[in-house]
């Protein structure tokens, strides 16, 4: 492997580790709502991002609400139509740049309309390549993880999607990583960030 594709990997790992203790540090602030948008929660969890001396240390800068540039004709209102993603974190090592990228959705267990929005414009945006080389989030704000994980999938296998569900993958810094395998991508992680019980801990 060669060693702009050992940083990579170690890039993505780092990200993941900024954006989990970012979730962390929320909890214990306290400050987000179970009302809030995935816009305002996203912002606060960007603010425990930038805030993280390891960010620093490891030169990763960060953005929130980052449009994907793309090839297409430059007319007026044309920068309207370029995807925008909720978080973009970026690093140089030499002459490399690395950028990762992260979804985050709301997210709630007897609501169908934010699950089907989560595969609608979450997953399949990352499937169809409008999202490359990042993982979803799912902001839990009512309602318990697994259930919420069983509706998702529900939906996919009513799309006849059933090889492409949400399986439980565990990490040492978040219980809840999910992961999902496409035809076309290959595996994509979900991030479950539960705030459900927020406002009690």
């Amino acid at each position: 492997m060669k060693r702009s594709e050992n940083y990579g990997k170690k890039f993505e790992q780092r990200c993941f580790q900024l954006i989990i203790e970012a979730y962390q540090t929320s909890l214990t602030e306290k400050v987000i709502q179970l009302n809030w948008n995935e816009n305002d929660i996203s912002s606060e969890i960007h603010k425990c991002i930038k805030a993280n001396p390891l960010r620093l240390k490891w030169k990763v800068s960060t953005n929130v609400e980052a449009e994907i540039p793309k090839d297409i004709p430059k007319v007026k209102g044309f920068a309207d139509k370029f995807p925008r993603i909720d978080f973009r974190l970026t690093s140089f090592i030499s002459t490399y740049e690395y950028e990762y990228f992260f979804e985050a959705k709301n997210l709630k267990q007897n609501n169908s309309v934010l699950k089907r929005r989560y595969i609608d414009t979450g997953i399949n945006n990352f499937v169809s390549g409008k999202y490359k080389n990042g993982s979803l989030i799912g902001y839990l704000l009512e309602g318990k993880t697994d259930e919420t994980i069983n509706g998702i999938n529900s939906l996919l296998k009513k799309d006849k999607r059933d090889a492409e569900v949400l399986n439980l993958t565990p990490s040492k810094l978040l219980k809840t990583i999910y992961e999902s395998n496409h035809f076309e991508i290959g595996t994509l992680k979900h991030l479950i960030f539960d705030f459900v019980n927020i406002q009690s801990q």
